[in-house]
Formats: C-alpha cells, sequence, structure tokens
C-alpha cells in the first residue's frame, strides 16, 4: 500500500512522532494537522511544509472545526498531565469523539505504547501478552490512560464500522528527538545515566524515518475488530548499550547509575510488524541512528 493523493488527518501534530510524520505524508498527500498549536514556531514548519494547522484542544474533545471527510486518520495526540480526569479525557474519550466524528475513514491509526504491557519477566511482549500500569513510577496515568483508549477505539471501531490499526509504539527516536536524547544530554553534561536495576535492560528502538516508511502498512492493516500490532525496530538493546556507545562515539565514558525511579526495560516482539512490512522494519538499524544523534548534537554544540 502507498499514500499518495489522500486526505489525512494527524492529530498531536507538534509533537516528536506526529510531526515528522505529518511532514513525511504532506510529500504526497493533503494533510490537516491538529493541536493546540501553543508554539507559534512548530506551527510555522508545519505549514511551511505543506501541513493544514488546525487549532484544536484533544482533552476537550470539541471537533466542529474540523473537517470529516479524510481518507486516512492518524491519531498521535497524547496528555500526559498526571491528572486523572485530564488524562483519561483527554486519552480516551477524545479519541472515541474523534473517531466518531471521522467514521467514515477508510483506516484509522491509533498511536498506542508498549508501556500497556506488564511485561513483570522482562521478555518480549506478544500483542496477545498480559497488559498492567508499566509506567507507574514516572508517570502514574499514562499505562492506565493508555489501556483505556485502546478499549474505546476498540469499541468505537465496531458501533461505526471504522476499521482500525492500534501500533503499540516502543522507542520513536530521530536525529533529535526521542527517549536516547536524554542520555546523550546527561553524558554530554557530564551527568550519570539513570536505568532500573532490573534486567534485562532492553528495548526495540524504531527511527522516525522507518516509522514513516512503515505507516502505509499499519493503515493497510486496519479491520474491524481493531488489528493491534506491536511497533518497534528489529534490533533489540538497551539503555546501557545505546548509552556506552553513544558516549564511545563522544569519546567519553556513559556514568551508570541504577534507580528504581527509571522505567523498566521493555522489548516488544515485532514479528507481527514484519509480517505486514513484508520483511525487516528498520532501514536505520540503532548504532547508525544514534551516530546520526551524536553528529546533530555536536554540531549544534558548534
Amino acid at each position: 500500500m502507498t499514500l499518495h493523493g489522500n486526505r489525512i488527518l494527524v492529530t498531536g501534530a507538534t509533537g516528536q512522532v506526529a510531526m515528522p510524520v505529518a511532514i513525511g505524508l504532506a510529500r504526497d498527500n493533503h494533510v490537516v494537522g491538529i493541536a493546540r498549536f501553543k508554539d507559534a514556531a512548530l506551527r510555522a514548519q508545519l505549514e511551511a511544509a505543506g501541513v493544514q494547522c488546525i487549532s484544536v484542544d484533544l482533552a476537550r474533545g470539541e471537533f466542529d472545526d474540523v473537517p470529516n471527510d479524510f481518507d486516512y486518520v492518524c491519531n498521535f495526540g497524547v496528555v500526559k498531565s498526571n491528572k486523572w480526569e485530564t488524562d483519561i479525557a483527554g486519552n480516551a474519550e477524545a479519541v472515541g469523539l474523534l473517531m466518531a466524528h471521522c467514521r467514515d475513514a477508510r483506516a484509522f491509526l491509533h498511536c498506542s505504547s508498549t508501556g500497556v504491557y506488564e511485561a513483570a519477566d522482562g521478555s518480549p511482549q506478544r500483542e496477545t501478552d498480559p497488559l498492567g500500569d508499566n509506567h507507574r513510577v514516572m508517570m502514574p496515568t499514562y499505562s492506565i490512560s493508555k489501556i483505556a483508549a485502546e478499549a474505546v477505539v476498540r469499541t468505537v471501531a465496531r458501533l461505526h464500522g471504522v476499521p482500525v490499526t492500534i501500533a503499540r509504539l516502543n522507542v520513536p527516536y530521530g536525529d533529535t528527538t526521542g527517549m536516547p536524547t536524554m542520555q546523550l544530554e546527561a553524558i554530554l553534561a557530564g551527568e550519570p545515566v539513570v536505568v532500573h536495576p532490573e534486567f534485562p535492560d532492553v528495548f526495540a528502538p524504531i527511527h522516525l524515518d522507518d516509522m514513516v516508511r512503515t505507516l502505509p502498512a499499519l493503515l493497510g492493516a486496519a479491520t474491524v475488530p481493531a488489528t493491534i500490532v506491536n511497533w518497534g525496530g528489529d534490533e533489540p538493546v538497551g539503555v546501557v548499550e545505546w548509552s556506552e556507545h553513544m558516549a564511545a562515539l563522544l569519546g567519553r565514558e556513559a556514568v551508570i547509575v541504577r534507580s528504581e525511579g527509571a522505567i523498566k526495560g521493555m522489548c516488544p516482539d515485532v514479528t507481527v510488524l514484519r509480517e505486514l512490512v513484508g520483511g525487516p522494519v528498520c532501514t536505520i538499524g540503532w548504532r547508525e541512528g544514534m551516530r546520526r544523534m551524536v553528529e546533530a548534537a555536536t554540531a549544534t554544540a558548534r
């Protein structure tokens, strides 16, 4: 499946994942991006790339100013206030209202998180594995509100016959954004990298370029009832390993500190995703991707 000449709605358009996705899709499609657009510079960047921007507060679930004649909807909007009422409304209620508003779409992609898995033993998580409150140490509302959102999406898909893919995203990153930038900033500042003491400390990072590349396959897999798929990279790697890799590129040493306050490792099984894309997920391996990240950071410092 290719995306060309379609009308596509992208929510949370100023986010670290949604923004490059919206810009990538806008090269060959008419893309509408919705967000609160508090940062005028980000809005200007999107509009310069051809994305039509409409100001919407997802938490309020008010879509009167948003068209409803889209071919595809990509929901990347997320609310992380750590306030239960706000986050349940913004993550769960809002997506149900959006799906009802765009019920005639050919497919609806809901970006969820591998933070919904219980993952008590650290093993690679399949889409059918138990769910749990994985992120409560750092974000007490996150995992539960994301699970609630998945339930709403599955229900509305059946109510209105909207084909849906729920993509459980692991660690997205790009040249200047994503979880690994936190460790890179710590290394550059001479500060410790904080990781959870339990092992294995493993994730499956996926570069934003590969997310854009695999997005058509995810939309093409949308069904009623919803298709659920893990969205991550091919190569399991831990925070310690990628931190030491980036430190070595900088000619430095990564100082590792272990704390119960860090998020535990969460590695998804991406077998289903590989089947959907017809081969390996990534064209950019994590070593190459993080080398680019280091080069971008050092270029900015100069």
